[in-house]
């Protein structure tokens, strides 16, 4: 099997033997099915020791990338088929953090599917104290200093963590905090970009509609305006953000 790696010589071996093998198989260099070499061949082309190598391929093995085989060696996966919440932040350093429009329209579909779902559901279970603590977070939203993108940022995905949480579904604020370093990864960008714009207001008076929908009970209503707050984001990023250069 000919395949460009190198050894590793940075401070975490394990971390890097699992980048450099997360790349190989999102890349698709190595393809589903395919065998890595024995443990033993590869932690020497790796310049890593067998331990450390066996870590990694853990690792890669709870992300669903790998499947080790008890004395038949280590298969890779179709990602697509096998593979957890957990590659998310894998797909994000795949793209070295740059803006990939195909990974982030999945994000934003998976977004628009979930969070109208939970809006819907707030409205619907909210206790008095979920409602207190969204109001809180809109007041801080708008007494935050426009220029701080990383505060604008964590407000807004305690924002939507706390509607999934007043949805009274123990699974969806899982699924939100799982992805919570791709998804302020792209909000960031996005408040970056519009800190000065009027689209930045029409965010947080989004978040208000929310609130009152969900205040009032009006499932339907609470839905209506996510999808709205959700698409009028990504189609600000869609149009605002370059995408990212094609790998070769």
């Amino acid at each position: 099997m000919n395949l460009p790696i190198e050894p590793l010589h940075v401070e975490s071996l394990k971390d890097a033997c699992i980048a450099r093998l997360e790349e190989l198989i999102l890349s698709g260099e190595l393809k589903a099915g395919e065998r890595l070499p024995a443990e033993r061949d590869l932690a020497v082309r790796l310049g890593v020791s067998r331990p450390v190598l066996h870590e990694a391929l853990v690792d890669l093995a709870g992300k669903g990338l790998v499947t080790i085989l008890p004395r038949r060696g280590v298969e890779v996966n179709d990602f697509r088929q096998s593979g957890s919440m957990a590659i998310l932040s894998s797909l994000l350093s795949y793209h070295h953090g740059e803006f990939d429009p195909a990974f982030t329209n999945s994000l934003f579909e998976m977004r628009l599917l979930i969070e109208t779902e939970t809006a819907r559901l707030a409205a619907l279970r909210a206790t008095l104290a979920q409602l207190s603590r969204l109001d809180e977070i809109n007041a801080a939203e708008t007494a935050a200093d426009r220029s701080e993108s990383a505060a604008l940022t964590r407000l807004d995905f305690d924002f939507h963590l706390q509607i999934a949480v007043a949805s009274q579904n123990h699974i969806y604020p899982l699924i939100l905090n799982s992805f919570n370093a791709v998804y302020t990864h792209f909000t960031g960008l996005f408040f970056e970009s519009c800190h000065d714009r009027p689209v930045l207001e029409e965010v947080f008076a989004g978040h208000k509609k929310i609130t009152s929908a969900i205040r009032r009970h009006e499932p339907d209503e609470a839905a209506k305006q996510m999808v709205e707050l959700l698409t009028q984001g990504s189609r600000f990023l869609m149009d605002h953000l370059p995408e990212s250069p094609k790998k070769e």
